[in-house]
C-alpha cells in the first residue's frame, strides 16, 4: 500500500481546535500508511539555548492563527470513501521523538489540585532518545513511553468549531497513555473523509495527567488507516496487543465510569457472546477501570479487559 508523509507547518496544522469545515491536508486510501510529524507548545514554553527546536514550530508561532486555547494538530487527513456512520481504525505502528526536550507546566487554577499551587512553573526536560529517558530537575531518569495525547476525527458539523482540549465522541484529547506504538484506536466517522488529526506529543504521562501537562514534546508517528463501513460504533474504543479498551468522557468521573463500563458490556456481548448479566459479572471479576485524565474539562476513564479471557469457552 502507498506510504505518505505529512509534515507540520502553518499550512498543515490547526492550532487549538477541531472543525468539520477544515479542508484536508492529505488524502489517503483505506489501507494506506502515513508518517505524521507533530510539534507542541506555545512560545512561552520554548527551551533555553542548546536544545533543538524544530524550525516549523517557530514558523507556526509566527504565522498560524490560534482562535482557541489548545494543541497544535497536524492534519486533517481524509480517508477516501469514509462516510458518517463508518469507523476509522487507526493502527499506531511507530512513535518516535523528534527533538531532545520536552516541557511540563503547572498553572494556577488549573489541574486536579486547582487550589494548591499559586505560581506558574515551567520546566524544560532533557530527553535522551538512545536511553529512552527524560531527566527531571531533581535528577530522576524517567523512562519514556511516547504517545499522542490528541488523536481525533472531525466532529459532527453541527458542533461547529470546538476546542481541542475536551475529549469527546470524535476522540481528540484522549490523553490515554495505553495508546503507544503497537496499539489501535477506533473512532466513529462523522463527516465525509473522517478527517483525522493528531498532536499533543507526550514523552511520558501517568494516568490522571494531574498537573495538566505530561512531558510535552514533538513526536513523529507512523499510522495505518483502515476504513470499516457502517459498524454502528458511536464512541472511541482501542486495543493493545493484550487488551480491549473502552472509554468514557464527561465532567463527572462517575459518568465516565458508567459510559466505559456500559460499552465494555456491549463489547463482551459482541466478541464473546456473553449476556449483559454475564458480561457485568466478568467486568466485576476481571476488568480494570483506570482514570485516564482528570484535567481536560471532560475527564476520562478507560476500562481494560484481557483479550485472552474472550478466547476461552
Amino acid at each position: 500500500m502507498p506510504h505518505h508523509t505529512l509534515d507540520a507547518s502553518p499550512e498543515t496544522c490547526h492550532w487549538g481546535y477541531f472543525d468539520a469545515s477544515l479542508p484536508p491536508a492529505l488524502v489517503v486510501q483505506s489501507g494506506d500508511t502515513a508518517t505524521i510529524r507533530t510539534v507542541s507548545g506555545a512560545p512561552d514554553v520554548l527551551p533555553p539555548d542548546g536544545f533543538h527546536i524544530p524550525p516549523e514550530l517557530l514558523d507556526i508561532h509566527q504565522r498560524s492563527e490560534r482562535p482557541l486555547p489548545g494543541h497544535i494538530l497536524t492534519g486533517p487527513i481524509a480517508i477516501e470513501g469514509a462516510m458518517p456512520g463508518d469507523v476509522l481504525e487507526i493502527r499506531i505502528d511507530k512513535v518516535a521523538l523528534r527533538t531532545d526536550w520536552g516541557y511540563n507546566v503547572i498553572r494556577p487554577l488549573a489541574g486536579t489540585l486547582i487550589d494548591d499551587f499559586h505560581e506558574t512553573r515551567h520546566i524544560t526536560i532533557p530527553l535522551d532518545a538512545q536511553k529512552n529517558t527524560g531527566r527531571l530537575p531533581w535528577g530522576l531518569e524517567l523512562p519514556l513511553a511516547p504517545f499522542f495525547g490528541v488523536m481525533g476525527v472531525a466532529p459532527p458539523p453541527a458542533w461547529g468549531r470546538i476546542s481541542s482540549i475536551q475529549p469527546r465522541a470524535h476522540g481528540g484529547n484522549l490523553d490515554n497513555k495505553e495508546l503507544v506504538a503497537g496499539t489501535t484506536l477506533f473512532l466513529p466517522v462523522f463527516v465525509p473523509g473522517a478527517m483525522f488529526s493528531c498532536g499533543d506529543g507526550h514523552g511520558a504521562q501517568g494516568d490522571g495527567e494531574v498537573c495538566v501537562t505530561a512531558i510535552e514534546t514533538a513526536l513523529e508517528g507512523d499510522f495505518t488507516f483502515v476504513l470499516h463501513k457502517q459498524t454502528g460504533l458511536a464512541y472511541p474504543r482501542a486495543e493493545t496487543p493484550t487488551h480491549i479498551i473502552t472509554m468514557g468522557m464527561d465532567p463527572d468521573l462517575d459518568q465516565c465510569v458508567i459510559r466505559a463500563l456500559r460499552d465494555m458490556i456491549v463489547v463482551l456481548g459482541e466478541k464473546a457472546g456473553l449476556s449483559p448479566e454475564d458480561a457485568y459479572t466478568l467486568c466485576s471479576l476481571a476488568a480494570d477501570l483506570r482514570i485516564t485524565q482528570t484535567v481536560n474539562g471532560n475527564k476520562g476513564v478507560h476500562c481494560m479487559i484481557a483479550k485472552s479471557l474472550l478466547e476461552q469457552g
